[in-house]
């Protein structure tokens, strides 16, 4: 049964990314927003929940808009195999709104079969090679950072004035563990921390 409904997928890496650019660009698409399925987490992989809910959901006929190519995947291997689950499997339409040319709805025949199929295997090429030189560009920038003495993460806080005396006490007995947390402040995992800090001073 062809249902022909309008669907979006969108998604963003995590809770505090904006999802409005990607809301913003499905303007005047007629859309029902119980047909917009939105993830806000890692693209690493697909065992989304709204992604596979919308997968399951889909049937024949149906239209699906994704902002970009790789809304379905992270690389090359990934967007083509969605791209044929969605296609073939599922007989699904797919208009990527950035790229006017990946719109399934246009030229059924087998040029434009061809055309499509060329047309996807460069932009997802372009997207992994866009991917890997941003991470290849990161690598080195933290590269570079680290060898200029810059550190990341949150800067270590100092040691309590008292602790490496608590910690003496406690070593040679006179004062128990339960006493050493009291007087130094934290947890025992926190005391443990501060306790391997202090080791790697000496």
């Amino acid at each position: 049964m062809q249902t022909n409904q309008p669907y979006a997928y969108l998604r963003v890496s995590s809770n505090d990314q904006n999802i409005n650019r990607q809301l913003d660009s499905l303007t005047g698409l007629n859309i029902p927003d119980t047909n917009c399925y939105i993830d806000k987490q890692s693209g690493k992989d697909f065992e989304r929940f709204a992604w596979l809910g919308l997968i399951d959901r889909l049937q024949p006929g149906d239209l699906l808009y994704v902002q970009s190519i790789d809304r379905l995947g992270r690389n090359y291997h990934d967007i083509h195999h969605w791209w044929k689950i969605l296609t073939q499997d599922k007989q699904v339409d797919i208009v990527v709104l950035d790229m006017p040319l990946l719109d399934t709805r246009r030229d059924k025949d087998l040029l434009g079969t061809f055309l499509a199929d060329v047309v996807l295997s460069v932009f997802s090429y372009v997207a992994q090679n866009e991917r890997e030189n941003i991470r290849k560009r990161q690598a080195e920038g933290i590269a570079s950072a680290k060898a200029r003495g810059i550190n990341f993460g949150r800067p270590a806080k100092p040691l309590p004035p008292n602790f490496e005396t608590a910690v003496n006490r406690w070593e040679q007995g006179q004062i128990s563990f339960e006493q050493a947390l009291e007087q130094t402040g934290g947890s025992a995992s926190t005391f443990y921390r501060r306790l391997r800090v202090l080791r790697q001073k000496d």
